[in-house]
Protein backbone atom coordinates (compact mmCIF):
# COMPACT_ATOMS: atom_id res chain seq x y z
CA UNK A 1 0.00 0.00 0.00
CA UNK A 2 1.07 3.36 -0.69
CA UNK A 3 1.88 5.93 2.24
CA UNK A 4 -0.08 8.22 0.63
CA UNK A 5 -3.42 4.99 0.48
CA UNK A 6 -2.92 5.26 4.54
CA UNK A 7 -6.80 5.53 5.83
CA UNK A 8 -7.76 8.76 8.08
CA UNK A 9 -8.78 6.79 11.38
CA UNK A 10 -8.80 10.12 14.22
CA UNK A 11 -10.37 13.41 13.45
CA UNK A 12 -10.45 15.25 17.04
CA UNK A 13 -11.09 19.11 17.41
CA UNK A 14 -10.19 21.60 20.15
CA UNK A 15 -12.06 24.88 20.86
CA UNK A 16 -9.82 27.30 22.13
CA UNK A 17 -9.76 30.51 23.87
CA UNK A 18 -6.45 32.10 24.01
CA UNK A 19 -5.58 34.91 26.14
CA UNK A 20 -4.10 38.24 24.27
CA UNK A 21 -2.19 41.03 25.88
CA UNK A 22 -4.03 44.64 24.52
CA UNK A 23 -7.02 45.31 22.64
CA UNK A 24 -7.35 45.61 19.15
CA UNK A 25 -9.73 48.29 17.35
CA UNK A 26 -10.92 48.02 13.82
CA UNK A 27 -13.12 49.47 11.59
CA UNK A 28 -16.10 46.41 11.87
CA UNK A 29 -15.20 45.47 15.92
CA UNK A 30 -12.86 45.19 18.36
CA UNK A 31 -10.99 42.22 20.18
CA UNK A 32 -10.15 42.20 23.64
CA UNK A 33 -9.05 39.86 26.37
CA UNK A 34 -9.20 36.45 24.21
CA UNK A 35 -9.51 35.26 20.66
CA UNK A 36 -11.32 31.68 19.95
CA UNK A 37 -10.13 29.87 17.08
CA UNK A 38 -10.49 26.03 16.56
CA UNK A 39 -7.95 23.31 16.31
CA UNK A 40 -8.21 20.09 13.73
CA UNK A 41 -6.26 16.68 14.75
CA UNK A 42 -6.22 14.17 11.56
CA UNK A 43 -4.46 11.15 12.26
CA UNK A 44 -3.76 8.55 9.46
CA UNK A 45 -3.69 4.90 10.10
CA UNK A 46 -0.09 4.83 10.57
CA UNK A 47 0.00 7.09 13.61
CA UNK A 48 1.09 10.03 11.25
CA UNK A 49 -1.01 13.65 12.50
CA UNK A 50 -1.98 16.55 10.89
CA UNK A 51 -3.22 19.76 12.36
CA UNK A 52 -5.33 22.48 11.02
CA UNK A 53 -6.58 25.54 12.53
CA UNK A 54 -9.83 27.92 12.35
CA UNK A 55 -9.68 31.68 13.16
CA UNK A 56 -12.96 32.95 12.36
CA UNK A 57 -14.27 36.14 13.88
CA UNK A 58 -17.62 37.05 14.02
CA UNK A 59 -17.82 40.30 12.44
CA UNK A 60 -15.88 38.72 9.76
CA UNK A 61 -16.09 35.38 8.59
CA UNK A 62 -18.16 33.60 11.59
CA UNK A 63 -17.98 32.14 14.89
CA UNK A 64 -16.12 29.58 16.83
CA UNK A 65 -19.11 27.72 17.61
CA UNK A 66 -20.36 27.63 14.24
CA UNK A 67 -16.66 26.44 12.62
CA UNK A 68 -16.61 23.82 14.96
CA UNK A 69 -20.28 22.64 14.12
CA UNK A 70 -19.53 22.20 10.64
CA UNK A 71 -16.30 20.45 10.95
CA UNK A 72 -17.78 17.82 13.41
CA UNK A 73 -21.14 17.45 12.28
CA UNK A 74 -20.76 18.28 8.10
CA UNK A 75 -16.93 17.65 7.52
CA UNK A 76 -15.83 14.91 9.61
CA UNK A 77 -17.78 12.47 8.07
CA UNK A 78 -16.63 13.03 3.95
CA UNK A 79 -12.64 12.31 6.09
CA UNK A 80 -12.89 9.64 8.47
CA UNK A 81 -12.24 6.32 6.51
CA UNK A 82 -10.98 7.94 3.61
CA UNK A 83 -7.22 7.62 1.92
CA UNK A 84 -4.84 10.58 2.86
CA UNK A 85 -4.34 10.55 -0.98
CA UNK A 86 -8.22 12.02 -1.59
CA UNK A 87 -7.69 14.97 -0.51
CA UNK A 88 -8.79 17.29 -3.66
CA UNK A 89 -11.44 15.19 -3.86
CA UNK A 90 -12.16 15.81 0.01
CA UNK A 91 -11.87 19.35 -0.19
CA UNK A 92 -14.02 19.52 -3.43
CA UNK A 93 -17.24 17.36 -1.80
CA UNK A 94 -16.26 19.75 1.78
CA UNK A 95 -17.37 22.58 -0.80
CA UNK A 96 -21.15 21.45 -1.52
CA UNK A 97 -21.30 19.85 2.20
CA UNK A 98 -22.21 23.14 4.22
CA UNK A 99 -21.89 26.98 2.82
CA UNK A 100 -19.58 29.67 3.32
CA UNK A 101 -17.93 28.64 6.57
CA UNK A 102 -14.52 28.76 5.14
CA UNK A 103 -12.61 29.18 8.05
CA UNK A 104 -13.61 25.27 8.78
CA UNK A 105 -12.47 24.37 4.89
CA UNK A 106 -9.14 25.99 5.57
CA UNK A 107 -8.74 23.81 8.41
CA UNK A 108 -9.25 20.43 7.16
CA UNK A 109 -7.38 21.69 3.99
CA UNK A 110 -4.41 22.66 6.46
CA UNK A 111 -4.49 19.60 8.36
CA UNK A 112 -4.61 17.37 5.08
CA UNK A 113 -1.64 18.97 3.72
CA UNK A 114 0.03 18.89 7.14
CA UNK A 115 -0.84 14.98 7.17
CA UNK A 116 0.32 14.54 3.59
CA UNK A 117 3.51 16.55 3.52
CA UNK A 118 4.54 14.53 6.81
CA UNK A 119 3.92 10.83 5.46
CA UNK A 120 6.24 12.02 2.31
CA UNK A 121 8.50 13.42 4.45
CA UNK A 122 8.75 16.84 2.79
CA UNK A 123 7.13 20.40 4.11
CA UNK A 124 3.65 21.51 3.39
CA UNK A 125 5.30 24.13 0.30
CA UNK A 126 6.49 21.39 -1.22
CA UNK A 127 3.60 20.10 -2.22
CA UNK A 128 2.28 23.42 -2.98
CA UNK A 129 4.70 23.92 -6.27
CA UNK A 130 8.11 24.51 -4.40
CA UNK A 131 9.32 27.26 -2.79
CA UNK A 132 10.13 30.75 -4.49
CA UNK A 133 11.44 32.42 -1.22
CA UNK A 134 12.91 31.63 2.06
CA UNK A 135 11.68 34.48 4.34
CA UNK A 136 8.89 36.79 4.32
CA UNK A 137 8.59 40.32 5.40
CA UNK A 138 6.19 40.68 8.81
CA UNK A 139 4.00 43.55 9.01
CA UNK A 140 2.60 44.28 12.55
CA UNK A 141 -0.69 45.99 13.17
CA UNK A 142 -1.32 49.27 14.96
CA UNK A 143 -4.96 49.24 16.73
CA UNK A 144 -4.94 49.69 19.94
CA UNK A 145 -7.27 53.09 20.67
CA UNK A 146 -4.79 53.44 22.99
CA UNK A 147 -2.16 55.19 20.74
CA UNK A 148 0.47 55.24 23.69
CA UNK A 149 0.53 51.86 24.36
CA UNK A 150 0.94 51.56 20.52
CA UNK A 151 4.28 53.99 20.61
CA UNK A 152 5.70 51.21 23.31
CA UNK A 153 5.18 47.82 20.75
CA UNK A 154 6.49 50.51 17.75
CA UNK A 155 9.92 50.92 20.16
CA UNK A 156 10.20 47.09 20.45
CA UNK A 157 9.47 46.42 16.66
CA UNK A 158 12.19 48.68 15.66
CA UNK A 159 14.44 46.59 18.28
CA UNK A 160 12.98 43.25 16.59
CA UNK A 161 13.97 44.10 13.23
CA UNK A 162 10.59 44.86 11.63
CA UNK A 163 9.81 47.30 9.65
CA UNK A 164 6.52 47.32 7.89
CA UNK A 165 3.48 48.66 9.84
CA UNK A 166 -0.16 48.41 9.07
CA UNK A 167 -2.38 51.24 10.76
CA UNK A 168 -5.73 50.07 11.40
CA UNK A 169 -8.01 53.19 11.25
CA UNK A 170 -11.78 54.28 11.03
CA UNK A 171 -12.67 53.18 14.24
CA UNK A 172 -12.68 56.66 16.17
CA UNK A 173 -12.39 59.83 14.55
CA UNK A 174 -10.75 61.25 11.38
CA UNK A 175 -8.47 63.49 13.43
CA UNK A 176 -7.31 60.37 15.74
CA UNK A 177 -6.50 58.72 12.41
CA UNK A 178 -4.65 61.49 11.03
CA UNK A 179 -2.83 62.16 14.50
CA UNK A 180 -1.20 58.99 14.18
CA UNK A 181 0.00 58.84 11.33
CA UNK A 182 1.54 62.10 11.51
CA UNK A 183 3.31 61.12 14.70
CA UNK A 184 4.52 57.54 13.28
CA UNK A 185 5.54 59.23 10.11
CA UNK A 186 8.02 61.63 12.09
CA UNK A 187 9.06 59.41 14.77
CA UNK A 188 9.59 55.96 12.67
CA UNK A 189 10.63 57.40 9.34
CA UNK A 190 11.95 54.04 8.32
CA UNK A 191 8.82 51.72 8.61
CA UNK A 192 6.92 50.97 4.94
CA UNK A 193 3.51 52.26 6.90
CA UNK A 194 -0.03 50.78 5.38
CA UNK A 195 -3.17 51.75 6.09
CA UNK A 196 -6.63 49.70 6.53
CA UNK A 197 -10.26 50.65 7.53
CA UNK A 198 -11.63 47.32 7.77
CA UNK A 199 -14.91 48.88 6.01
CA UNK A 200 -14.92 51.78 8.36
CA UNK A 201 -15.98 54.68 6.60
CA UNK A 202 -19.12 55.88 5.85
CA UNK A 203 -19.77 56.01 1.65
CA UNK A 204 -20.54 59.97 2.15
CA UNK A 205 -17.33 61.09 3.64
CA UNK A 206 -15.48 57.79 2.08
CA UNK A 207 -13.69 59.85 -0.35
CA UNK A 208 -12.60 63.01 1.57
CA UNK A 209 -11.17 60.85 4.51
CA UNK A 210 -9.28 58.58 2.50
CA UNK A 211 -7.96 61.50 -0.08
CA UNK A 212 -6.36 63.12 3.66
CA UNK A 213 -5.08 60.29 4.71
CA UNK A 214 -2.97 59.45 0.97
CA UNK A 215 -1.26 62.70 1.33
CA UNK A 216 0.88 60.49 3.91
CA UNK A 217 1.66 58.03 1.24
CA UNK A 218 1.27 54.53 2.76
CA UNK A 219 2.17 51.92 0.41
CA UNK A 220 -1.77 50.79 0.56
CA UNK A 221 -5.17 51.86 1.28
CA UNK A 222 -6.97 48.82 2.50
CA UNK A 223 -10.61 48.11 2.02
CA UNK A 224 -12.13 52.02 3.40
CA UNK A 225 -15.76 51.16 2.85
CA UNK A 226 -18.48 48.16 3.33
CA UNK A 227 -17.57 44.55 1.75
CA UNK A 228 -20.70 45.32 -0.83
CA UNK A 229 -19.69 48.84 -1.77
CA UNK A 230 -17.73 47.85 -4.71
CA UNK A 231 -18.97 50.54 -7.49
CA UNK A 232 -17.69 53.05 -4.50
CA UNK A 233 -14.51 50.98 -3.89
CA UNK A 234 -13.96 51.95 -7.31
CA UNK A 235 -14.36 55.54 -7.72
CA UNK A 236 -12.01 55.58 -4.90
CA UNK A 237 -9.46 53.63 -6.29
CA UNK A 238 -9.83 56.23 -9.56
CA UNK A 239 -9.66 59.57 -7.64
CA UNK A 240 -6.19 58.81 -5.32
CA UNK A 241 -2.65 57.97 -6.40
CA UNK A 242 -1.93 55.48 -3.49
CA UNK A 243 -2.95 51.83 -4.70
CA UNK A 244 -6.29 51.01 -3.00
CA UNK A 245 -6.52 47.05 -1.34
CA UNK A 246 -9.49 44.71 -0.90
CA UNK A 247 -10.10 42.89 1.90
CA UNK A 248 -13.30 41.67 2.63
CA UNK A 249 -14.76 42.78 -0.68
CA UNK A 250 -12.73 39.72 -1.99
CA UNK A 251 -13.11 36.33 -0.43
CA UNK A 252 -12.26 33.43 -3.02
CA UNK A 253 -12.16 33.20 -6.80
CA UNK A 254 -15.52 33.81 -7.49
CA UNK A 255 -15.55 37.04 -6.05
CA UNK A 256 -12.35 37.55 -8.26
CA UNK A 257 -14.00 36.46 -11.37
CA UNK A 258 -16.60 38.92 -10.40
CA UNK A 259 -15.81 42.45 -9.39
CA UNK A 260 -13.05 43.34 -11.68
CA UNK A 261 -11.80 46.86 -11.13
CA UNK A 262 -12.32 47.93 -7.78
CA UNK A 263 -8.51 47.81 -6.42
CA UNK A 264 -5.22 47.78 -7.32
CA UNK A 265 -4.30 45.05 -4.63
CA UNK A 266 -5.98 42.29 -2.49
CA UNK A 267 -5.20 40.60 0.63
CA UNK A 268 -5.10 36.72 0.77
CA UNK A 269 -5.82 34.65 3.52
CA UNK A 270 -6.59 31.10 3.64
CA UNK A 271 -9.68 32.04 6.18
CA UNK A 272 -11.00 33.74 3.65
CA UNK A 273 -10.83 31.85 0.59
CA UNK A 274 -11.47 28.27 2.72
CA UNK A 275 -7.97 26.37 1.58
CA UNK A 276 -4.47 26.80 0.49
CA UNK A 277 -4.92 26.09 -2.96
CA UNK A 278 -8.07 28.51 -3.33
CA UNK A 279 -5.95 31.54 -1.50
CA UNK A 280 -3.02 30.69 -4.81
CA UNK A 281 -6.01 30.66 -7.14
CA UNK A 282 -6.49 34.47 -5.86
CA UNK A 283 -3.73 35.66 -5.56
CA UNK A 284 -2.90 34.13 -9.39
CA UNK A 285 -6.17 35.84 -10.78
CA UNK A 286 -4.72 39.26 -8.80
CA UNK A 287 -1.66 38.80 -11.04
CA UNK A 288 -3.37 38.24 -14.02
CA UNK A 289 -5.36 41.20 -13.63
CA UNK A 290 -2.28 43.35 -13.08
CA UNK A 291 -2.95 43.83 -9.11
CA UNK A 292 -0.63 43.50 -6.36
CA UNK A 293 -0.86 40.86 -3.48
CA UNK A 294 -0.52 40.65 0.47
CA UNK A 295 -0.83 37.98 2.63
CA UNK A 296 -3.39 38.79 5.52
CA UNK A 297 -4.63 36.88 8.29
CA UNK A 298 -7.09 36.88 11.05
CA UNK A 299 -6.56 36.29 14.81
CA UNK A 300 -4.35 33.49 14.65
CA UNK A 301 -2.03 31.66 16.45
CA UNK A 302 1.31 30.45 15.23
CA UNK A 303 -0.61 27.00 13.66
CA UNK A 304 -2.99 28.90 11.13
CA UNK A 305 0.10 31.43 10.62
CA UNK A 306 2.48 28.35 9.42
CA UNK A 307 0.26 26.98 6.85
CA UNK A 308 -0.60 30.67 5.48
CA UNK A 309 3.56 31.37 5.42
CA UNK A 310 3.91 28.16 3.25
CA UNK A 311 1.09 29.15 0.46
CA UNK A 312 3.22 32.14 0.63
CA UNK A 313 6.36 30.87 0.08
CA UNK A 314 5.17 29.09 -2.92
CA UNK A 315 3.01 31.74 -4.19
CA UNK A 316 5.57 34.48 -6.52
CA UNK A 317 2.32 36.54 -6.89
CA UNK A 318 2.20 37.77 -2.98
CA UNK A 319 4.91 40.29 -2.89
CA UNK A 320 3.71 42.95 -0.33
CA UNK A 321 4.88 40.33 2.83
CA UNK A 322 2.40 39.37 5.17
CA UNK A 323 0.65 39.99 8.31
CA UNK A 324 1.66 36.89 10.73
CA UNK A 325 1.99 39.12 14.24
CA UNK A 326 -0.47 37.41 16.53
CA UNK A 327 1.72 35.18 17.54
CA UNK A 328 4.90 36.60 18.74
CA UNK A 329 3.22 39.86 19.27
CA UNK A 330 -0.69 39.51 20.40
CA UNK A 331 -0.97 36.09 22.12
CA UNK A 332 -0.27 35.88 25.39
CA UNK A 333 0.96 31.77 25.16
CA UNK A 334 0.99 29.98 21.41
CA UNK A 335 0.00 26.75 20.59
CA UNK A 336 3.63 25.43 19.45
CA UNK A 337 5.89 23.76 21.06
CA UNK A 338 8.70 26.44 19.81
CA UNK A 339 8.05 29.74 18.84
CA UNK A 340 6.84 30.45 15.45
CA UNK A 341 9.88 31.21 13.61
CA UNK A 342 10.15 35.22 13.54
CA UNK A 343 13.76 36.38 12.79
CA UNK A 344 15.08 39.92 12.04
CA UNK A 345 11.30 40.70 11.23
CA UNK A 346 10.77 38.65 8.58
CA UNK A 347 8.67 35.02 9.18
CA UNK A 348 11.44 32.16 8.34
CA UNK A 349 10.57 28.91 6.56
CA UNK A 350 10.83 25.38 7.89
CA UNK A 351 12.41 23.32 6.02
CA UNK A 352 10.87 20.25 8.12
CA UNK A 353 8.13 17.76 6.90
CA UNK A 354 4.92 19.05 7.24
CA UNK A 355 4.15 22.32 8.43
CA UNK A 356 7.28 22.28 10.43
CA UNK A 357 6.67 23.13 13.90
CA UNK A 358 4.94 20.70 16.43
CA UNK A 359 1.70 21.33 17.98
CA UNK A 360 1.79 21.41 22.30
CA UNK A 361 -1.00 19.45 23.21
CA UNK A 362 -1.21 20.15 27.06
CA UNK A 363 -1.46 23.96 25.64
CA UNK A 364 -4.83 22.82 23.64
CA UNK A 365 -6.35 21.40 26.79
CA UNK A 366 -5.35 24.10 28.83
CA UNK A 367 -7.27 26.78 26.79
CA UNK A 368 -9.91 24.23 25.54
CA UNK A 369 -13.56 25.80 26.12
CA UNK A 370 -16.05 23.34 27.43
CA UNK A 371 -18.50 22.17 24.72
Amino acid sequence: MSDQNQTITGFKLWHLSLPVNARRDHGIGSVAGAVEIVVLRLEAEGGTAGYGEASPWVVFTGSAEATYAALDRYLRPLVVGRRVGDHALIMEEARAAVAHCTEAKAALDSALFDLRAKIAGVPVWALLGGKCRDAIPLSCSIADPDFDKDLVLMARLRADGVRMIKLKTGFKDHAFDMMRLERLRADFPEFDIRVDYNQGLHHDTALACVSDVATFKPTFIEQPVKAHLRALMARIRDAVDVPLLADESIFGPEDMAGHPGIADGVSIKIMKSGGLLRAQTVARMAAAQGMSAYGGDMFESGLAHLAGAHMIAATPEITLGCEFYQATYFLREDILAAPFPVVDGHVHLPDTPGLGVSVNEDALARFEVAQ
